[in-house]
C-alpha cells in the first residue's frame, strides 16, 4: 500500500507544474492526502471492517473535502487536482495514471443496483464539474470535458463535452490526456451542431433552387395555378 503511494506521489509531482518535488506533495496536496485516507479504509472495506472504513473514510472527507467510498478501486498513478467537491461511490472503478480535478462526480442515477457506478480506463482525464453517472464505461485514453454530464458509455480515445455529454473528437491514435493535462482545445458540441444544421440548409435550399420545376414547386408548396409559366 506504501509503495503504491509512493508511486502515486511521484506520479503527482511529475505531472503537475506547481510541484517542486515529491515532500511537496505528500505534505501539501490534499487530492494526495485524500488518496491515502482512501488506501487506509479501502483496505479495512476488504477485510469487512465496515465501520471503521467509513470512519476513517469520513474524517478523510473532512479534512481534504474529498469524498471517495472505501469500496471505491482506484488505480495507481491517480492525480486528484485540487480535489474539493469530488465524489466517489461505492463501485465506481478508476484505472492507472488518471487525472480527476475539482467537482467531479462518480455518482449513480438512484435507479441502479449492483454495479452502479461509472467504471474508468486508464489515461482517463475528468475535467472540472463533470458528472459522470450510472454503471458506464469510459474507455482508456478518454477526455471528459469540464462540466458534461455523462451517461453513456465513452469509446477509448474520445474527447466528448457538453450537456448531455457528446462526441466531439474522436481519434484513431493512442493519446495520453491525463498527461497532456489539455482542457482548452475542446471542439464546441452546440458549435458542432450549429454547423450542422447550417450545412443541411444550404444544402435544402440548394436541393430547391436546382431541381426541376415540378419537384420546386412541390416541395415549396406553390399552388399549381400559380406555378410559374401557367
Amino acid at each position: 500500500m506504501f509503495k503504491g503511494l509512493l508511486d502515486d506521489a511521484r506520479s503527482i509531482a511529475q505531472r503537475d507544474p506547481a510541484a517542486k518535488n515529491v515532500l511537496e506533495v505528500f505534505l501539501l496536496y490534499p487530492g494526495f492526502h485524500a488518496l491515502i485516507y482512501h488506501r487506509i479504509s479501502h483496505w479495512l472495506y476488504t477485510r469487512k471492517r465496515f465501520f471503521l472504513a467509513r470512519w476513517v473514510s469520513q474524517v478523510g472527507r473532512s479534512a481534504t473535502g474529498v469524498e471517495i467510498h472505501p469500496g471505491a478501486k482506484l488505480g495507481r498513478g491517480l492525480f486528484i487536482d485540487h480535489g474539493m467537491g469530488i465524489v466517489i461511490g461505492e463501485t465506481a472503478e478508476v484505472g492507472s495514471n488518471c487525472t480527476i480535478y475539482h467537482g467531479v462526480t462518480l455518482g449513480g442515477t438512484g435507479k441502479d443496483t449492483g454495479k452502479r457506478h461509472p467504471t474508468v480506463g486508464d489515461n482517463v482525464l475528468i475535467g472540472t464539474g463533470a458528472k459522470l453517472l450510472g454503471p458506464i464505461n469510459i474507455g482508456d485514453n478518454a477526455m471528459i470535458g469540464a462540466g458534461s454530464i455523462v451517461f453513456d458509455d465513452v469509446e477509448p480515445n474520445t474527447t466528448v463535452a457538453g450537456l448531455k455529454a457528446r462526441v466531439v473528437r474522436h481519434s484513431g491514435k493512442k493519446l495520453m490526456p491525463s498527461i497532456e493535462l489539455d482542457q482548452i482545445h475542446i471542439p464546441d458540441p452546440v458549435a458542432q451542431e450549429l454547423c450542422k444544421m447550417l450545412m443541411r440548409i444550404e444544402h435544402l435550399e440548394s436541393e430547391v433552387r436546382g431541381g426541376p420545376q415540378n419537384i420546386q414547386a412541390e416541395k415549396i408548396n406553390i399552388p399549381e395555378e400559380n406555378r410559374e409559366g401557367n
